[in-house]
């Protein structure tokens, strides 16, 4: 049976032959796969392997020096993290990246600020306009707490909070930008294995629910197979192999790269 043929407007994400060095240290090369509208797409393999530095490239951390992506059928050039962010791109970390003096509510409505159109002075001022925005936006931001269900912890420093709920509060705080492409670095990382069922199935509802295109790295493997629609596997900056989890688990490269065969 042959693969459905993709259309062009099914594609968000396009990466094409993209490479990245440092100094001479090459940690992507020659890299090309997509990611479609709605689908899960894991991005993965052996550490060193080049998988945060493509996250980087793509959210616009890092400036590959060959290669192009395309992002909803537009080429980019040059672009900024805070760009990505205003384009519909939006970001977790392997290491949970918060305001831990804030609340698990604050640390989310500042996902919100690309989303506010009143400048700082009006913010500050709180008054009429202003007011009505920022009730406006808490009201989504109060949506997502329940939808994460951490109405109980929505007023504690996250710093007091636990691993896993620190992981849930970052992840409440990407989707307050309301992004189309999520991308999600070690989402279990340090999770013990109730907090990686409870990520997973938020992850899976956040792809159903709120329809967002999610990236993500893991190294979970079960986690993977469970929650991708396609996998890309990379190894030393090169791609090896790239297809749906299933085909992924028997291609050869990938069982020599993770078993530590020498090249």
């Amino acid at each position: 049976m042959t693969a459905p043929e993709v259309k062009p407007r099914d594609v968000l994400l396009s990466v094409e032959n993209v490479s990245l060095s440092f100094g001479g240290v090459k940690a992507i090369s020659g890299v090309s796969f997509d990611i479609r509208k709605g689908e899960i797409r894991a991005i993965i393999g052996p550490n060193g392997a080049g998988k945060t530095s493509m996250l980087n490239v793509i959210n616009g951390f890092y400036q590959p020096q060959k290669g192009t992506i395309t992002f909803k059928g537009e080429p980019r050039t040059k672009m900024r993290p805070h760009d990505a962010a205003t384009g519909g791109i939006a970001r977790t970390f392997q290491n949970v990246a918060l305001f831990r003096g804030m609340s698990a509510l604050d640390n989310i409505m500042a996902g919100r600020s690309l989303k506010m159109n009143k400048n700082l002075f009006w913010q500050l001022l709180r008054y009429g306009p202003a007011m009505k925005e920022e009730v406006a936006h808490r009201r989504h931001v109060e949506d997502i707490i329940d939808f994460l269900k951490i109405q109980e912890i929505r007023r504690t420093p996250v710093a007091r909070l636990p691993y896993g709920l620190q992981k849930r509060v970052e992840l409440g705080r990407a989707l307050a930008m309301e992004p189309e492409l999520l991308l999600l670095d070690e989402p279990m990382a340090g999770m013990n294995l109730e907090e990686k069922e409870d990520m997973s199935r938020f992850i899976l509802d956040v792809n159903d629910h709120y329809g967002t295109t999610i990236a993500l790295i893991e190294h979970d493997m079960g986690v993977v197979m469970d929650l991708s629609d396609r996998v890309v596997v990379l190894d030393h900056g090169l791609k090896i192999a790239d297809g749906t989890p299933a085909e992924v688990m028997k291609n050869q490269n990938v069982i020599d790269a993770y078993l530590g065969v020498a090249h």
